[in-house]
C-alpha cells in the first residue's frame, strides 16, 4: 500500500537545519494525520508506505530530511523527477490523497489507485468540499495506518474507512481510478 499526500502550505521553520519532512508540514492534512501520536508499528508502516509530493524536494518519505521552503509545483520539471521515484511503485494499490495541483505531477495507474473524494451533504445534496477535505484526508491516511488489516484491494480501503465515515466506492473508468467518496461528518 502506497498513500500519497501533498504537502501543506503551512510548514513549521527549521531554523537548526533539516528535519524529517512530516515535521515541517502542519497544515490541516498532517495535523488531522498526527503522526507523532501514532503507535511504533503505524509509524513503521507509514514510513514505508507514505510519500508526500513536494514541490521543491520531489516524491519525500516521511522521514526524508528538508528545511523550509515556499515554492509552487512546476509539474512539467517535476514529473520526471516523481515518476523516477514512483516507478516500483505502480502494482501496489496506491491510495491518492493528494490535491489536484499535485495529481498532476504523477498519473496513478487507474486499476490500482484509489483516489480520495470528500464531500458532505447540505440539504440532502452531496457537495465537495475545501478545506475539510484536507482534515479529512489526514484522517483517513491516519485510519489506515493504524488499522490491524494492511489495505491490499480498494474493497479494503472501502471497509476499513466505512467503519468511521460514510462513503462509497466507484470503480475505475477508462479516465478515473477507483474514487472512494468520504462524507465528512
Amino acid at each position: 500500500m502506497l498513500i500519497l499526500l501533498p504537502p501543506s502550505e503551512g510548514k513549521r521553520e527549521t531554523p537548526t537545519g533539516p528535519m524529517p519532512a512530516i515535521a515541517v508540514y502542519n497544515g490541516v492534512l498532517y495535523k488531522a494525520l498526527d503522526y507523532p501520536s501514532l503507535s511504533v508499528s503505524a509509524k513503521l508502516r507509514g514510513d514505508k508506505s507514505v510519500l508526500i509530493i513536494s514541490a521543491k524536494y520531489g516524491a519525500l518519505s516521511p522521514t526524508d530530511r528538508i528545511e523550509n521552503y515556499k515554492e509552487k509545483i512546476n509539474n512539467s520539471a517535476m514529473r520526471p523527477i516523481v515518476e523516477k521515484k514512483l516507478a516500483s511503485y505502480k502494482k501496489d494499490l496506491i491510495i491518492d490523497c493528494r490535491s489536484s495541483t499535485y495529481q498532476g505531477v504523477w498519473v496513478a495507474p487507474l486499476e490500482t489507485t484509489v483516489a480520495i473524494r470528500v464531500s458532505t451533504v447540505v440539504d440532502g445534496v452531496r457537495k465537495v468540499i475545501t478545506h475539510m477535505s484536507k482534515k479529512t484526508r489526514g484522517e483517513v491516511a491516519r485510519i489506515l495506518l493504524v488499522n490491524r488489516s494492511l489495505a491490499k484491494s480498494p474493497e479494503d480501503v472501502y471497509a476499513i474507512v466505512s467503519e468511521t465515515y460514510p462513503c462509497a466506492l466507484t470503480p475505475p473508468t477508462v479516465t478515473d481510478p477507483w474514487i472512494l467518496d468520504v462524507i465528512a461528518i
